[in-house]
């Protein structure tokens, strides 16, 4: 490991000293990456360096330790050292862990009401809330682009897209099946009930992540039945983009103009496709998905919320936090956390 941390602050150095040369500084697309790199090297050369002064520092205290005046001086910086040593250790490990490539990346998110009917499409609704609010606290954008209302509230499907440097790091273990217990407002009975609703969510694809042939591409535009502002529904602006190979289909309808719409359209079809093409990249390679907790399926089920008990249980790691009313008001990062941190844990078990 230490070997590793020389040769990245070796290449730290190495990039601060390009970024003082007016050749690179000529060059803006250079002079990007290389900042980029610096910025992506730079927490873990800080830790190293502190670990390095910390190691510096225990070993000139044991020194003192053979001198009787300052032995009890030493001893006691010594108990505040080396558990010092041991935590900077330790993050060192995690932050070498290899990132996901895709974690500074925006993310789409689709969330359907499965069963239960209305009370489904209700909590698909719930969910979308939760996940906005909880993008807004991050200081995240969000963008509908097109969503089927329920009768009863809610939405039977409901797409929208995330925007902000890390939002794939957050939302990425959110995809599966999702589980409410509660008495719906349509049970006149109060009898208590149980229903799903699925999310997925996808990194955004980028220009180079994926290439798309017109020729592939059966374009329909038709007039919009979602709530987009005045005059929405008035023209034909709605955009379905069908992909022939894999007959892929999305449909981008909550924009006023149809050019919009068709823009956001191709935006989620290459996020769709992209998604494709590491399915079965991972598949070639008998990989699980990119996250081992849990498979990132629609019919996992990962999570459910019981109202009664005001409990929330994450399955796939055994959490539990009796803050659901807080929870489905957007305070995910208890639960985020819990399971980043144990993502973290197999990976450094080996679980590669």
């Amino acid at each position: 490991m230490f070997e590793h941390l020389e040769q990245i602050e070796k290449r730290y150095v190495e990039i601060e000293q390009d970024l003082t040369k007016q050749e690179v500084l000529s060059d803006i697309k250079q002079t990007r990456i290389l900042s980029k790199e610096l910025s992506e090297l730079e927490s873990v050369v800080n830790c190293y360096r502190e670990y390095k002064k910390v190691e510096k520092e225990i070993t000139e205290t044991k020194e003192m330790l053979k001198d009787k005046d300052l032995e009890d001086i030493a001893k006691e910086e010594l108990v505040t050292l080396e558990p010092k040593k041991e935590e900077l250790e330790r993050k060192l490990e995690i932050l070498l862990i290899p990132k996901d490539p895709n974690d500074n990346k925006n993310v789409i998110v689709e969330i359907r009401g499965a069963a239960g009917g209305d009370e489904a499409n209700i909590f698909a609704g719930d969910l979308f809330r939760m996940y906005t609010r909880y993008a807004e606290k991050k200081g995240f954008k969000y963008d509908v682009y097109n969503a089927i209302e329920g009768d009863a509230g809610g939405f039977s499907q409901i797409e929208f897209m995330i925007k902000g440097e890390g939002a794939y790091s957050k939302f990425k273990y959110e995809s599966g099946s999702h589980r409410v217990q509660r008495v719906p407002v349509t049970e006149s009975n109060g009898r208590l009930q149980t229903s799903t609703a699925t999310v997925l969510v996808m990194p955004e694809a980028e220009e180079v992540d994926i290439e798309i042939k017109q020729s592939d591409l059966r374009i329909d535009i038709y007039r919009s039945s979602g709530c987009g502002g005045q005059g929405v529904n008035t023209t034909d602006s709605a955009v379905r983009i069908t992909h022939l190979p894999t007959n892929t289909v999305v449909t981008c309808q909550n924009e006023r103009s149809q050019i919009q719409n068709k823009e956001q359209a191709m935006k989620v079809l290459k996020t769709r496709l992209y998604e494709l093409e590491l399915e079965k990249k991972e598949k070639e390679e008998g990989n699980e998905r990119r996250s081992k907790i849990g498979t990132g399926d629609r019919a996992e089920k990962i999570r459910t919320y019981n109202y009664p008990q005001n409990r929330v249980t994450d399955h796939r790691i055994g959490y539990t936090t009796k803050n659901l009313d807080r929870v489905i008001d957007g305070d995910l990062d208890d639960i985020i956390e819990a399971l980043i941190t144990e993502d973290q844990a197999r990976k450094l078990a080996g679980e590669k």
